[in-house]
Formats: structure tokens, C-alpha cells, sequence
């Protein structure tokens, strides 16, 4: 494999992070190649909703282009497809299964998938309701890149496919993710999107106790809340909290939450970007339970809570010292293991290794005759 790479990227969004939780990893993946000497380009699809929200406009570690249609993807850019070494198509990419199905026969270097929700796209998969992917097309790639680890590397491979399964898991760019100088002014905190499956957890574990604390202070950030949530009077409401705001942010907290979605919990070994971006800002985590916690945090580095009861000990029994030690070894943790450069050689490292022969496509077959 050459020493620089022409690296293609087709991916939900990378210009705004508004309401999806996409951009800050491949953001944090690109700066990563980008400072290992690879070239990068990222596709993405010119849609509204992330039009009208860009904050990152002009990125100065990749080329940003956009597209409105499948068919002008390959007509615009059909030679830098061509000419890639690595052509990477993520989860949730707008016409998804058209796209696959047009670059698998153009793209003559490695043809990847990068699964940002891959409890999300397996569930959807086995129940035939993928709209960017469908299981014929799992053996097209060859390296399945996937935000889960463990067990779900194997299910990849023996029940849908795969011809390689690699965990590839989200990251922090430590210049943007680190402890700032700003005053701590919330007990617990935490930092999401709405989503149904996590929204009793939400209430068990931030909601009830801020209900049963009043003198102390809570803070939820994040976009698509329904306006018939009642809060209580000492939750403060952050609608969107861009990027950079997400250290000092951070920062402000005594404690901030880790919320994961049902999917996630089942398929375990699925960490959230937000676990690392706490971490690396040397904020104290407490964390929902699931399988696979322990092998990126020990227990010594980490809280877990399964119920309001638990949050209100940690926030009312836990010394500011063995709060702060706890925040300063997962902090080493991310820094060590866990940041856009450590992705990136690893992404790389992946794809030194030998290919397996691709299947051959009925419609190749189909055009040879």
C-alpha cells in the first residue's frame, strides 16, 4: 500500500453536526489521516436540514464537495472515485443502497463501509427496513468498518456476510476535547440528541434526581426535545451546543452523564463519542450500564448508575478527591487510545492487510456480456 493515500469518503454529513452525532467522528477520523500525510475527500449530500445548520463550511484537513443526486455523484466525481486507493460509504448516507450499488463496480481501490449505528443498522437489516443498506450488498465491501465491537464482529461475518469486520469506534480531536478554566456550575449534566429509547433513562437518571435535589443544578444540551417534556426548575435547557462549545461545556460540569440507546446496550461494546469527549476534558463520567464498558474504562476510572437511587449517592457521597482521580485516569485512557491520530492508524493498519476476493455482481456479469 502506497505511504500516501487518495482516501474517499461519502458519509451523512461532515459540514454540520446539528442533531447528528456523524460529524464529530469523521471529523475527528479525517484530521487524524490528515495529519498521517493521506489525502481525503468527503462527499455529502446537499440536503437542507444540514445546509441550513453548517458549521464547518471549509475544512482545513479534507476537501468538502457536495452532490444533489446519485446520478451526479458519479458523473461529478466519477474519476477521483476511480482513482482512489480507499472509497469509505457511511450509515445513514441519503439513497444509501443506490449508492453503494453505483461505486461497488466503479471504485477500483479497497471499497469500504464505515457503520456509525451498527446496533441501529443491524436491527433494521434483519428486519428488511435498511434504506442505506441491504444485506446483498454487506459482502460488496472489503472491510466492514463498525462501531461495535465484540460479539457484533461475528455476527457480521456469519449472518450477514461480511468478508471482514474491524471495530472502528468513534474518537476526540484532544486541541478541541480538553479541561478549560470555566467554573463549575452543574452538579450532573448531559449531552444529546433526543431519542425515544433513551429518554426513560434520561428521566431515571437525571430528571428524577434533579426532582428529588432541588438545591442542586442539572443541565441538558441537545436539539429535537419534544416541547411537552416537563423539566424541572433547576434543569437548565441548552436547545444546540456546537462543537466547540463542548469543552468548556464540559468543563462546567461536576459530574456529566452517559446516556446509550437500547440497541447499543444489546449489542454492548459500543462506546459514544460523548464518553470520550467527557473523558478527555478530564470531566467525571457516570454511565448507564452495558456490556463491554469495562474493557474501554475500568471501574476505577468510571461511575455506573441503574437507577435515580445511584445517582443521588455519587452526587451526594463521592469526595471532590476520588471524583477527580477517577476523571484524571479515564482522561489518560482517551488521550492514550482514543483520539482522531489512534482511528486513523488504525483505519489504515486495517487495510494493509490482504483483500479477499470481491463476489462477482449479476450485473457485472450482465455488462461483460
Amino acid at each position: 500500500m502506497k505511504t500516501q493515500l487518495d482516501i474517499v469518503f461519502l458519509g451523512l454529513s461532515l459540514s454540520s453536526s446539528w442533531g447528528n452525532g456523524h460529524a464529530t467522528t469523521f471529523r475527528g477520523l479525517l484530521r487524524g489521516l490528515n495529519e498521517l500525510g493521506h489525502r481525503v475527500t468527503f462527499l455529502e449530500r446537499d440536503v437542507p436540514w444540514y445546509a441550513h445548520h453548517r458549521d464547518l463550511r471549509d475544512p482545513d484537513f479534507c476537501t468538502l464537495r457536495y452532490y444533489d443526486t446519485v446520478d451526479e455523484l458519479r458523473r461529478s466525481y466519477e474519476r477521483e472515485l476511480q482513482r482512489a486507493d480507499i472509497v469509505v460509504v457511511g450509515s445513514f448516507v441519503p439513497e444509501g443502497i443506490s449508492v453503494i450499488d453505483s461505486l461497488s463496480s466503479l471504485c477500483t481501490g479497497r471499497f469500504c463501509f464505515y457503520d456509525i449505528d451498527t446496533p441501529v443498522t443491524l436491527a433494521k437489516l434483519a428486519q428488511n427496513d435498511c434504506d442505506y443498506l441491504v444485506r446483498r450488498q454487506v459482502p460488496y465491501f472489503d472491510c466492514y468498518f463498525s462501531f461495535a465491537g465484540g460479539p457484533t464482529l461475528e455476527r457480521l461475518k456469519s449472518e450477514f456476510g461480511a468478508r471482514r469486520a474491524e471495530p472502528l469506534y468513534c474518537a476526540v480531536d484532544p486541541k478541541r476535547h480538553h479541561r478549560t478554566e470555566t467554573a463549575i456550575r452543574w452538579d450532573l449534566g448531559y449531552l444529546g440528541t433526543y431519542s425515544a429509547d433513551r429518554q426513560q433513562a434520561l428521566e431515571t437518571l437525571l430528571i428524577e434526581p434533579a426532582r428529588r435535589l432541588p438545591k442542586r443544578l442539572f443541565v441538558v444540551a441537545g436539539a429535537q426535545y419534544p416541547s411537552n417534556i416537563v423539566w424541572p426548575d433547576n434543569v437548565e435547557r441548552i436547545d444546540h451546543l456546537p462543537p466547540a462549545e463542548h469543552a468548556a461545556f464540559y468543563s462546567s460540569q461536576r459530574y456529566t452523564l452517559n446516556l446509550t440507546r437500547a440497541s447499543m446496550i444489546a449489542a454492548g461494546w459500543s462506546p459514544s463519542v460523548r464518553l470520550f469527549e467527557a473523558a478527555a476534558c478530564a470531566t467525571p463520567i457516570i454511565s448507564d450500564r452495558w456490556p463491554g464498558l469495562d474493557s474501554f474504562f475500568p471501574r476505577s476510572a468510571i461511575e455506573t448508575a441503574g437507577s435515580a437511587e445511584d445517582i443521588i449517592a455519587i452526587l451526594e457521597r463521592q469526595s471532590d478527591r476520588a471524583r477527580l482521580g477517577m476523571a484524571s485516569k479515564a482522561q489518560a485512557i482517551v488521550l492514550a487510545e482514543h483520539t482522531g491520530a489512534a482511528r486513523a492508524r488504525e483505519f489504515v493498519s486495517a487495510l494493509k492487510q490482504p483483500n479477499q476476493a470481491r463476489p462477482v455482481l449479476a450485473r457485472d456479469v450482465e455488462s461483460a456480456a
